[in-house]
């Protein structure tokens, strides 16, 4: 059988090419700790400029970070934080936005 060999990389959380990724892996902690946030805090309605502001920049860390992302791992983990800062994003600006109660017109 002539198969390519290919060198186990390790067992790495986030490089699978055994490369170290050290702004991708920044991101991906980054997004899933806003998504996180963001997910939790859109769960009560006086909570929302905490969740909007977290689910906006969120989506924006996890945009970015699919932009330059190297290896599948890192891909997932953005895509699972990016739907949880866009649930927080979106369920914040449904219960008062970025700006509700702050600026008064």
């Amino acid at each position: 059988m002539a198969q390519a060999m290919r060198p186990d990389p390790g067992h790495s959380l986030f490089a699978t090419d055994g490369k170290p990724h050290p702004l991708q892996d920044t991101l991906v902690g980054v997004t899933l700790i806003l998504g996180v946030l963001a997910f939790v805090t859109a769960q009560f309605d006086n909570l929302h400029l905490l969740s909007s502001w977290s689910g906006l920049i969120g989506i924006l860390t996890g945009a970015y970070g699919q932009f330059i992302s190297a290896t599948t791992r890192e891909r997932f983990l953005l895509v699972i934080g990016l739907g949880a800062s866009a649930f927080g994003f979106y369920l914040g600006m449904a219960h008062g936005g970025l700006f509700g109660g702050v600026i008064s017109y």
